[in-house]
């Protein structure tokens, strides 16, 4: 299954998704993770600022491996891209203009 994950929201949604299924209560959980309660409630509402390795440690938790994808997200546009000057014709241009 794959889901986006773009938000603080979107990880709490699954964490306590994965959590219910695993028959765990949020207390359960903290100390699987080594955190309290109170942690566990506001990851799961999406408060932002919890630590990342914390996070990572509580996905792990109830069984979410996550994956990166590489590419540009469907929502975002894509931008073009941008050529590199010819440093030689720079360099060559340059040097004309300092012989005249």
């Amino acid at each position: 299954m794959k889901i986006v994950l773009r938000t603080p929201a979107d990880i709490g949604a699954l964490l306590r998704d994965r959590r219910k299924a695993l028959g765990l209560d949020q207390a359960d959980l903290a100390d699987r993770i080594g955190v309290s309660r109170l942690w566990v409630n506001q990851v799961e509402r999406g408060k932002p600022g919890a630590s990342l390795g914390l996070v990572l440690r509580a996905l792990a938790a109830v069984g979410v491996n996550l994956t990166a994808a590489s590419g540009v997200a469907p929502d975002h546009p894509a931008t073009e891209p941008v050529d590199a000057p010819d440093i030689n014709a720079v360099i060559e241009a340059a040097r004309r203009k300092d012989r005249r």
